[in-house]
Formats: structure tokens, sequence, C-alpha cells
């Protein structure tokens, strides 16, 4: 009788070795970074949403940098391929939050 778990084809090979094909990310210290902040309505239903990008971090050191914006800023907020996404303009407050953090922050855009 065959075993229900036997493989017959696997593309890739299988997930039984996911480390070794996962991508390295390197995290550069915060003053090494160029962050770029700007406001944006593109997409969102006229909702006007801050959108922080550049950041050279792990997911786990990004996610946690989410939730301290999140709570300075008192909003809501969401992270999309490795972009940091606040709700409302915030470009100003983000910009003194992430410098008194040590990144180099520019607002982009107008």
């Amino acid at each position: 009788m065959a075993s229900k778990n036997r493989k017959v084809y696997s593309e890739f090979g299988g997930n039984e070795n996911a480390e070794a094909i996962e991508r390295p990310v390197t995290e550069l210290p915060p003053q090494q970074q160029q962050i770029r902040i700007q406001a944006s309505r593109k997409g969102r239903g006229g909702k006007t949403v801050t959108v922080v990008s550049g950041f050279q971090l792990k997911p786990e050191t990004l996610k946690a940098l989410l939730k301290q914006l999140k709570n300075q800023c008192g909003t809501g907020g969401t992270l999309k391929e490795e972009t940091i996404e606040i709700q409302g303009d915030r470009t100003q407050q983000l910009l003194e939050i992430l410098t008194k953090l040590g990144y180099k922050a520019k607002i982009s855009g107008g």
C-alpha cells in the first residue's frame, strides 16, 4: 500500500529546506539608511496615507518600528512590501520621530 505523503513531483525542491532558499536581509544601522516620507492618495478612495519607504531592516524589526510609529502618531497603519503606511498626512510628525531615532529621513513629493 502506498503512503499518503509520498512525493510524486516537486518543482524547486520542497519546503523542508526553506531556510536555504530565503534571501538574507542585511540590517543597516539607522544613520546609514535613506528614508523617504511621502503623503499619498492613489488607490485609497481619496483617503490620505503617509508612506515611509527605504528601510533595510529585518521583518521583525520593521514590525516593531511600525508599532512604535503608530503609537506615537496615535493612528493606524500597516506594513506593505518593506514600506510603512500610516493613516493621515503625518509627514512632518514622522520626519521628527525618525530623525530622533537616528534615521536620515527626507520628505519627498509635493
